[in-house]
């Protein structure tokens, strides 16, 4: 007997669609202005996957077809002439593009089959796809997420308007392998394209070609972000090498993926999984016409898995470790890509922040290690080292030079010597030819996760320089024992200090084992986040927003800091 229909959630995906599509349809006549071309392609997907829901306001609404035709001459008029869209950054972008044909081949499945009256929307979506083609087959991409992308456009192609080419270009690019680690990440290690490129094309992919290993590197995928999912209802990104490391990113664009295979494969932890992202109700406007391409979707879900706790989760590949329990949700970083690069770069994992702790609405968003070693910037380690009962080192070692006179045999009478980059600067100075006095700073950062925080030793050792460890508390409340510095900072040098948020805190005690004392408050040149050259040279930072509180001092340091949640309601 088949799984009944849950109405609920298709009402709730029909009114996602309908608090878009209504206004447009309410003026069809209304040319779209500055909107770009991947929207007007959603907005097109959108109404006409109300014409055909049953569920939806706009169910055979003659106004919904006047409005899609409006939206669809805006697209074709955005249609340069190698069938590729204008606008972005990305000039004459096939994967770009990709984006909008895929929503243009969803919604001409959708339109072929419901009658005589969208005609003429089957006949433009045919001109736009057609149109888009050729550039497409030939196209390139400058991502690892456009290859999916790119293939599920072509995919998408093929199911409307077969031609054995596309096929086989997709299958080039599928030889390539999926870039999945054996712990289920994507290569780019981002919640964002997981959720919005990646999961979504290979599942295209395998349904379309019947290629079960790609539906397996979804679940794979899905199965790792299980343990991501934080209290507050978002993914973790600290580790992305994508934009999205500096921001939280939500669940609920995971709905239709843990949803789908749930259902598939009776996964209660999905099935957990798909009912947290639609806690907070149904708002994208997409998932109509995922439900009505995807029937399925419709299904009631499995019963939920409860959620073992306490529970850890070490990601070797991308230094990542999370604790959950009770009363605290903790997570440890040590896998940037800036140590071995030396750079920022978009593609890397820059984040500097090492360490998060959430204890229901208290949360402590980042801690962060600066120092003033020749401006090199934060900690950001580059090794980690899973240890025995939930405990990590990180370590970094930095170095500098100073350069020595050059050898004889590479003077120039000229002094005109060659620009190099020696790693923290770039000078026409031939530095691989010199001899250096290397200067070295290292790093390490031990963590002891437990039930309801965690321990950490902090050991600082090189010349004497400046450091400050920066804990950056999610505004809501006010740091209790520390003394305040000014523009929504404190300082804390001696006994506890507590951060409380309603009847739930995070307390934080820290101890020097060997040093100096610790700066006091009138030390603002110590008591202070240095992102470091790479953003400073340009004007720019990544610094934190939110309630700041510095423990600082002149190295070297050896310190312990422990970090206590205290949660109202614990989690059962």
């Amino acid at each position: 007997m088949p799984t009944p229909l849950d109405h609920e959630f298709v009402r709730a995906v029909a009114g996602a669609a309908d608090r878009s599509a209504a206004p447009l349809a309410a003026r069809p006549g209304e040319a779209p202005a500055g909107v770009t071309h991947r929207a007007l392609a959603r907005r097109v997907k959108t109404l006409v996957a109300a014409y055909r829901s049953p569920d939806s306001a706009l169910h055979g609404s003659g106004q919904a077809v006047a409005a899609t035709m409006t939206h669809l001459g805006a697209l074709r008029a955005a249609q340069t002439t190698t069938g590729l869209f204008a606008g972005g950054d990305n000039v004459q972008s096939p994967p770009d593009s990709a984006f909008t044909v895929n929503d243009v081949c969803d919604a001409h499945v959708l339109a072929a089959g419901a009658g005589p009256e969208l005609r003429g929307v089957t006949a433009a979506l045919a001109e736009i796809a057609g149109a888009a083609c050729e550039s497409l087959l030939t196209g390139g991409v400058h991502t690892p997420n456009h290859r999916w992308e790119l293939c599920a456009a072509l995919t998408r192609l093929h199911r409307s308007f077969p031609d054995d080419r596309l096929l086989r270009r997709v299958e080039e690019w599928l030889a390539e392998g999926v870039d999945i680690d054996a712990e289920g990440l994507y290569s780019e290690r981002s919640a964002n394209y997981a959720a919005h490129v990646t999961n979504p094309s290979l599942l295209l992919l395998a349904d379309v070609l019947g290629r079960g290993d790609l539906l397996d590197a979804v679940e794979r995928n899905l199965a790792m972000t299980l343990d991501l999912i934080r209290p507050d209802g978002t993914v973790e990104t600290v580790h992305s090498r994508r934009q999205d490391q500096h921001d939280p990113f939500p669940l609920a664009p995971y709905l239709p993926h843990y949803r789908l295979l749930a259902i598939r494969t009776g996964r209660g932890d999905f099935s957990r999984a798909a009912r947290q992202a639609a806690a907070d109700g149904i708002d994208d406007p997409g998932l109509l016409a995922e439900t009505l391409l995807t029937p399925e979707l419709c299904r009631v879900l499995p019963a939920p898995a409860a959620q073992a706790l306490p529970r850890d989760r070490y990601l070797t590949t991308a230094g990542l470790a999370v604790r959950a329990s009770a009363t605290a949700h903790t997570v440890v970083y040590g896998g940037s890509d800036v140590p071995e690069h030396r750079r920022i770069r978009s593609g890397l994992a820059c984040n500097p922040t090492f360490l998060r702790l959430f204890a229901g609405d208290a949360v402590l968003d980042a801690v962060r290690l600066s120092r003033g070693f020749f401006d090199l910037g934060p900690f950001r380690a580059a090794d980690m080292q899973g240890l025995a009962d939930s405990r990590y080192r990180l370590t970094e070692t930095l170095s500098a030079a100073y350069y020595q006179p050059l050898p004889p045999d590479r003077r120039r009478e000229d002094g005109a010597y060659r620009m190099a980059d020696e790693g923290r600067f770039s000078a026409a100075m031939a530095f691989p030819d010199r001899p250096g006095d290397e200067v070295s700073h290292t790093t390490r950062v031990e963590v002891d996760l437990r039930e309801n925080g965690a321990d950490l030793r902090i050991d600082i050792s090189g010349p004497r320089a400046p450091w400050a460890l920066e804990l950056t508390f999610r505004p809501g409340g006010v740091p209790e024992g520390a003394a305040p510095i000014g523009d929504g900072r404190w300082c804390l040098t001696a006994g506890p200090m507590t951060y409380r948020v309603g009847d739930d805190e995070i307390r934080i005690e820290a101890d020097v084992e060997s040093g100096e004392p610790l700066a006091g408050p009138d030390r603002s040149d110590v008591l202070r986040y240095d992102p470091g050259q790479d953003y400073t040279v340009v004007g720019g930072t990544d610094a934190t927003t939110g309630n700041r509180v510095y423990v600082g001092g002149h190295g070297p340091h050896t310190l312990t800091v422990a970090l206590r949640a205290r949660r109202a309601a614990p989690v059962v």
